[in-house]
C-alpha cells in the first residue's frame, strides 16, 4: 500500500500493519495519511468484516515520530485527517 503501511485481506479480514520497525512503528505524517487511506479502503470493501490494526516486528506503535513533528503544524485538520 505504501512505505509505512501494509494492507492485506483474507477471509473477510483486513490486516493493516504499521511498518516502521526501525522507529518502533512511530507515526509520521505519511503514516497517518496512509493509515487513513487503508481504513477507507477497508470500509469500502463489502468483503471485509473485520479490521485488525497491528505493528511490524513485535511492537504496535511508539507514538508520534517527534523528529517530524515541526512539519505537522503546517497542515490543516483536513489534510491531517486525510
Amino acid at each position: 500500500m505504501s512505505e509505512d503501511i501494509r494492507y492485506e485481506t483474507a477471509d473477510g479480514i483486513a490486516t493493516i500493519t504499521i511498518d516502521r520497525p526501525e522507529v518502533l512503528n512511530a507515526f509520521r505524517r505519511g503514516t497517518i495519511l496512509d493509515l487513513n487511506k487503508a481504513l477507507r479502503e477497508a470500509a469500502a470493501d463489502d468483503g471485509v468484516y473485520v479490521v485488525v490494526l497491528t505493528g511490524a516486528e513485535g511492537g504496535f506503535c511508539a507514538g508520534a515520530d517527534v523528529t517530524e513533528m515541526p512539519d505537522w503544524s503546517e497542515q490543516s485538520e483536513e489534510e491531517y485527517a486525510g
